[in-house]
C-alpha cells in the first residue's frame, strides 16, 4: 500500500457509480456531495461511470466515462457494460488506497475483482431497494434471485454503508455483509426552511391561501408508488376531503399520473431554491414508496415544516417519528393512508405541531458531519488492509 495512510488528505478514492451526474436523483446528489466534501479535505478522487452529451447537471471531480447502454423500457438510466481498456489505464494509473462502489452493476463487479487482486480495501454504498423494482414490472419472482446476486457483490466488499438504520438492518436480514455501518443523509438549510413558503407562487397554481396541499416530491416512475398515491386520492375524493395535489418532479411516468388525476397541479422538475419554494408550499408531504433507503425528499419536506404521510418501509421508518412528526401506514394499506391524510386536512393545530416536530429533528442531518464518517470508514479500512495491522 506504500505510505501509511492516516489522515483524509492521503486518500485516493476511486469512485464508481452507475449513474454520477447524467439523471438527477437522490443518490447521484449525495455521491457529489461526498466528492465535494472529500475534494476540500485534501484527498483525490476519480469518478467512473456513464457519461452523456447532456448531464443533467456538472459532474463535482473528475469524470472518467466507461462503456454503458440505455435500460430497455427506462432509456433515460444506462446500464455500465463494464472496464474499457482506457479505464483500467486510468484506474492503474491513478493507484487508488481505497475502491468505493455504489451499485451492484457489471462495471462495479469487475471493479471489486481489480481491488480485490491488489489488497485494496472496498466500501459499497447501498442507495436504493433494487431487487424490489421487479414488483412493478410484473417480475416480483426474480427477487430471491436478485438478492443473492447482490449478496455475493457485497460479501466481497470489505464494508458496507446503509443510508438508514432501517436500511442497514434489512442488509443485515439478508445476510449481504458482516461490516454494516450508517451513512446517512444532510439537508441544506438553507434551501429547506418553512420560510420558502410562497403564497404567490401557489396561487400561480390555482391553489388559495386556505387550501391544504397535499404534496408528492420525486422523479415520476411508478416503482415510487405512484398507483398507490393516485388510488389514496380518488379515497379522499369520494369521501369530500376538501384538499388539493402539487406534484414536483418529472419522469416518464408524468402521462399516466395526469390522465390518473385531472386537475392536480404540475409544478415540474425543480431544483435549488425553486425547489425549496415548492416544498415549503406543501401543507403535507405523502410518500408512499417503498423502494427508497433513506428518503431524501421525506428529509427534506420535515426541514420545512411538513408533517410527512409515508409508507412504513426503509429509509421513512428511521427519519419519522409516528404520531410525532408523521404518520407512517402499512404498504398499499389505502384506506389508512387517507384516514392519515384527512386527519391532517381537517387539523390544522395538528399539522402544525408534527410539522415544528420533524422541522427539529431535520436539524441533525448537517452534511458534512455526515459525509466525515464516510471518510471515516475509508481509513478504517485502508488500515485494517495494512500490512502493519
Amino acid at each position: 500500500m506504500g505510505q501509511i495512510v492516516t489522515e483524509i488528505s492521503q486518500l485516493r478514492i476511486a469512485l464508481f457509480s452507475g449513474n454520477y451526474n447524467y439523471v438527477r436523483d437522490g443518490a447521484n446528489q449525495a455521491l457529489n456531495r461526498l466528492v465535494d466534501y472529500l475534494l476540500r479535505q485534501g484527498a483525490q478522487v476519480r469518478v467512473y461511470a456513464p457519461v452523456v452529451e447532456n448531464p443533467a447537471f456538472e459532474a463535482t471531480g473528475t469524470l472518467i466515462g466507461i462503456p454503458s447502454m440505455a435500460i430497455p423500457r427506462r432509456k433515460e438510466y444506462r446500464f455500465p457494460l463494464g472496464l474499457s481498456n482506457a479505464a483500467r489505464r486510468d484506474l492503474e494509473a491513478f493507484a487508488p488506497n481505497v475502491l468505493h462502489v455504489s451499485s451492484p452493476d457489471v462495471t462495479a463487479h469487475r471493479a471489486v475483482g481489480w481491488a480485490r487482486q491488489r489488497g485494496i480495501p472496498i466500501l459499497a454504498s447501498v442507495h436504493t431497494r433494487f431487487e424490489t423494482y421487479m414488483r412493478y414490472y410484473g417480475l416480483g419472482f426474480t427477487e430471491p434471485l436478485l438478492e443473492a446476486i447482490m449478496r455475493r457483490f457485497y460479501r466481497r466488499c470489505d464494508a458496507v454503508v446503509a443510508p438508514s438504520e432501517s436500511m442497514a438492518q434489512v442488509l443485515r436480514e439478508q445476510r449481504m455483509g458482516f461490516d454494516i455501518s450508517i451513512w446517512s443523509r444532510g439537508v441544506d438549510r438553507d434551501i429547506f426552511q418553512p420560510a420558502k413558503r410562497d403564497s404567490a407562487w401557489r396561487q400561480s397554481f390555482g391553489i388559495a391561501d386556505n387550501d391544504v396541499v397535499i404534496g408528492f416530491l420525486g422523479r415520476l416512475v411508478m416503482e415510487k408508488g405512484l398507483d398507490v398515491f393516485s388510488d389514496t386520492m380518488d379515497e379522499l375524493r369520494r369521501a369530500n376531503v376538501p384538499h388539493k395535489i402539487l406534484i414536483v418532479g418529472d419522469g416518464p411516468a408524468r402521462g399516466w399520473l395526469e390522465n390518473r388525476l385531472p386537475g392536480t397541479a404540475f409544478a415540474g422538475f425543480q431544483s435549488g431554491a425553486d425547489l425549496g419554494r415548492a416544498v415549503a408550499s406543501m401543507d403535507v408531504l405523502f410518500n408512499p414508496s417503498v423502494t427508497e433507503t433513506f428518503g431524501n425528499v421525506t428529509l427534506e419536506a420535515m426541514a420545512c415544516g411538513l408533517p410527512v404521510v409515508a409508507a412504513a418501509a426503509t429509509g421513512s421508518e428511521s427519519l419519522v417519528a409516528d404520531s410525532v412528526s408523521g404518520r407512517l401506514i402499512r404498504p398499499g394499506a389505502i384506506h389508512n393512508f387517507a384516514e392519515a391524510l384527512r386527519t391532517y386536512i381537517e387539523n390544522p393545530e395538528l399539522r402544525r405541531a408534527h410539522g415544528q416536530a420533524g422541522e427539529t429533528r431535520s436539524q441533525e442531518f448537517d452534511w458534512d458531519r455526515i459525509n466525515h464518517t464516510v471518510a471515516e470508514t475509508y481509513l478504517r479500512l485502508v488500515r485494517q488492509k495494512s500490512p502493519n495491522n
